[in-house]
């Protein structure tokens, strides 16, 4: 996914202060903060209520924040949004997450993922935890019979780290590269095609 192009992205909304529980990973903990919220419209009626901490001060600051990352999370594919029912975002240079209906975003961390040019694919990959396979939301598709008949007769995983944690990261990690391979081979060089294939 390049910066350029469409998103699903229809507008965004601030609708106020109100405290919400957040997990924050410089923290590694849940918090309890009074966030700045938004609600964030797609194509197709979905709606995400971003909320971004008090932390940033103000309102025009947070809703600069919240519309960035709202734009790009329209540029995933849908079925990688259904799930997401709200967007945290804090200050740090840690990791995103997704899961529990929700991503997490670290502005500092997205400037990095920004510069090496990988922040779309950052959100496609937590996002497919959110919406593909995380336990209890529509279908985890992580442990359904296909998925697992697929990873039995497959002797290899798309990388190592799906190989480390094939119940976990498996579908993550595995989706981008799909979706380069099915939609964006001009993107991608000839040698990628013929090893993700392989």
């Amino acid at each position: 996914i390049n910066s350029s192009d469409p998103t699903a992205f229809q507008e965004i909304i601030y609708v106020g202060q109100d405290s919400r529980q957040m997990f924050d990973r410089r923290k590694n903990d849940w918090i309890s903060n009074n966030a700045y919220l938004f609600n964030a419209s797609y194509d197709g009626g979905l709606t995400i209520e971003v909320q971004v901490n008090s932390e940033f001060k103000n309102s025009d600051k947070a809703f600069n924040i919240a519309s960035k990352y709202a734009k790009v999370i329209g540029q995933l594919p849908t079925v990688l949004r259904k799930d997401v029912q709200t967007v945290w975002i804090h200050k740090g240079n840690n990791l995103f997450g997704g899961g529990n209906q929700n991503l997490l975003i670290h502005v500092g961390q997205g400037s990095e993922y920004i510069s090496q040019g990988i922040l779309e694919e950052t959100l496609v990959h937590e996002s497919s935890h959110t919406s593909l396979n995380w336990p209890g939301y529509s279908l985890d598709h992580g442990y359904t019979k296909g998925w697992l008949a697929a990873q039995k007769a497959d002797d290899e995983f798309i990388s190592t780290y799906a190989k480390e944690h094939p119940n976990w990261e498996d579908i993550a990690e595995s989706f981008l590269p799909w979706m380069a391979l099915r939609y964006r081979t001009d993107r991608i060089s000839e040698s990628d095609v013929k090893k993700i294939l392989k």
